[in-house]
């Protein structure tokens, strides 16, 4: 007897990558840009076109790509997720044979140029690259759809108010404690809306995540805050951004050391003056290896207070 083994296809998708775009809209003389970089992603109800060739039911990703820039043409672009939105909601909606629809954006960072009496322009900008804002949506025909944001390359340092120290002491440590210490990270940050209603403003949640990651960080200009870990500062930030925004399910956060170690200027010892304070401290930068903190806080774990 001979059995002969069957397979599946458990999970396909196919969309467009790299579909960047600039939109200019107006009111009176002035004018608001956005400029995003998209990708879609579509799952059909069935495999024909990978099993049988059969490519009748194919959405071309060349025609993914073209719906991007006439739906912005339609409905402009407000912010990266409700146009996350408009398109994943068109492609349901037109394709009864789509089942899922993924849409994952990138916004360029500009900000108005001001002129000389501290005026934002009305049609001058400049790029500003403090970081990367993200977003995406998922929406699966007959379900309500998930929206998700996120941060991506905030590269922040500090240079003193942090620590590290009473970890772990056995045969295999070398590090020493730190009492005070240089704490550099990339920050990189997404989160997922449970609600999406009237009261939520994307770009004002965004500008209130991101102002967050630096409150907690940075501190007050004249004193800063102390961070015991990174650990800690982590949680506080995930903690403060779930609190600000009520909208938030939840958040993760990956937080990986950018060490910088001090030079060692005792091979030296002819020149006069290195070992104090001289001009200030030299750090050697140093970026693999490094830690990888990262973690995921979600609302259930924020108790109220009455």
């Amino acid at each position: 007897m001979v059995v002969s083994e069957s397979f599946k296809i458990v999970e396909s998708a196919y969309g467009k990558a790299g579909v960047k775009i600039l939109h200019v809209s107006q009111q009176g003389s002035v004018h608001t840009i956005r400029e995003l970089e998209v990708e879609t992603s579509l799952t059909l109800n069935n495999h024909k076109d990978y099993e049988r060739g059969d490519n009748s039911d194919i959405i071309a990703t060349d025609t993914q790509k073209n719906t991007v820039y006439i739906l912005a043409k339609q409905y402009g672009i407000s912010s990266p997720e409700e146009f996350g939105l408009i398109l994943a909601n068109h492609f349901i909606s037109k394709y009864p044979w789509v089942v899922k629809a993924k849409v994952t954006l990138s916004a360029h960072p500009w900000q108005r140029v001001s002129d000389t009496a501290g005026r934002p322009h009305n049609h001058a900008f400049v790029s500003t690259p403090l970081s990367v804002r993200v977003a995406s949506v998922l929406l699966i025909r007959g379900q309500m759809p998930v929206v998700s944001a996120g941060i991506r390359n905030l590269r922040v340092l500090k240079t003193t108010q942090s620590a590290f120290v009473n970890f772990v002491s056995d045969e295999y440590r070398s590090l020493p404690d730190f009492k005070d210490r240089l704490f550099s990270t990339i920050v990189t940050a997404d989160w997922t809306y449970g609600k999406i209603n009237q009261e939520l403003d994307f770009d004002s949640a965004f500008s209130t995540a991101h102002a967050s990651v630096l409150e907690v960080f940075a501190g007050p200009a004249d004193k800063g805050i102390f961070s015991p870990s990174v650990q800690n500062s982590q949680f506080l930030t995930q903690k403060m951004i779930l609190e600000k925004i009520p909208q938030v399910e939840q958040i993760s956060i990956s937080m990986p050391n950018v060490h910088y170690f001090g030079f060692d200027l005792s091979k030296f010892p002819r020149i006069p003056g290195l070992e104090g304070k001289c001009s200030g401290d030299v750090y050697l930068p140093v970026d693999k290896p490094s830690g990888q903190i990262t973690s995921t806080l979600a609302r259930g774990m924020i108790t109220s207070k009455l």
